[in-house]
């Protein structure tokens, strides 16, 4: 194979356009499979081992650093019976009610989503699964490419196939973006209620679920009436939702 991509043969006829092209395509498929084992090789490891960052986490740390080099992300990793059940529960109401039930994708919320951005004109509302948001988050950057969302449908079938439900939520509950440099349940307790994870009180944890699509501005907004109607809207499904033992 090597000797082929670099038209290496005995023999070999100089290449032409066509054959340039050949060989482009193949080293282009290689590298992309290249990169599918070592996501896939990723998960496996933290199935068992807690990931130290994610790319999200990497992107904002950057930007943060250019503006004050001495900048640093709040996080600190917390084991899964830690963190309140009340913070389970609103999490998976608000972000992924049927988290327990589907294999990666949502399938009638993501055409509910559809259907609210066509009738809005604009995207209001995403769909994604707790499951494609953790894809997302550990991986991929920030910019909306269709790349992305493909690369994100390949992360979100591995984590599904290896990793338990249980899993998926405690390492989605540790990586998540709760405000500015926020990273993670027991981060975003201290800084919003200076409690920790395992002792939030089921308002605190709705209140901190009602965030997560836009934690950055109601890290700086935090009394808007949006988020003060989200978070009883919240509290009063949590209790209908089931969470991973």
């Amino acid at each position: 194979m090597l000797r082929w991509l670099v038209n290496g043969q005995i023999d070999a006829a100089p290449l032409t356009v066509a054959g340039y092209l050949k060989r482009a395509l193949a080293l282009f498929l290689i590298v992309v499979v290249l990169y599918q084992v070592w996501i896939f090789l990723h998960i496996c490891w933290w199935v068992k081992f807690n990931p130290a960052s994610s790319a999200l986490m990497q992107a904002r740390l950057a930007a943060m650093q250019d503006e004050k080099p001495d900048a640093r992300l709040k996080y600190q990793w917390v084991d899964y019976a830690q963190i309140s059940g009340h913070l389970k529960r609103a999490v998976i109401a608000s972000e992924d009610a049927k988290f327990l039930e589907h294999q990666g994708f949502d399938w009638d919320g993501i055409q509910l989503a559809y259907e609210k951005n066509l009738k809005k004109g604009k995207i209001v509302a995403g769909g994604s699964t707790i499951s494609q948001q953790l894809a997302k988050n550990l991986f991929l950057s920030t910019k909306r490419t269709p790349w992305r969302k493909a690369q994100e449908a390949v992360i979100t079938l591995m984590l599904e196939q290896v990793m338990s439900k249980r899993r998926i939520l405690e390492i989605y509950l540790n990586v998540i973006e709760w405000g500015n440099g926020v990273f993670g349940a027991e981060a975003a307790t201290q800084h919003y209620f200076k409690t920790s994870a395992a002792r939030l009180s089921a308002y605190q944890a709705a209140r901190l679920a009602a965030m997560v699509p836009n934690p950055r501005f109601y890290d700086k907004h935090r009394n808007t009436r949006y988020l003060s109607r989200r978070t009883a809207t919240i509290q009063a499904r949590m209790y209908q939702v089931r969470i991973p033992k």
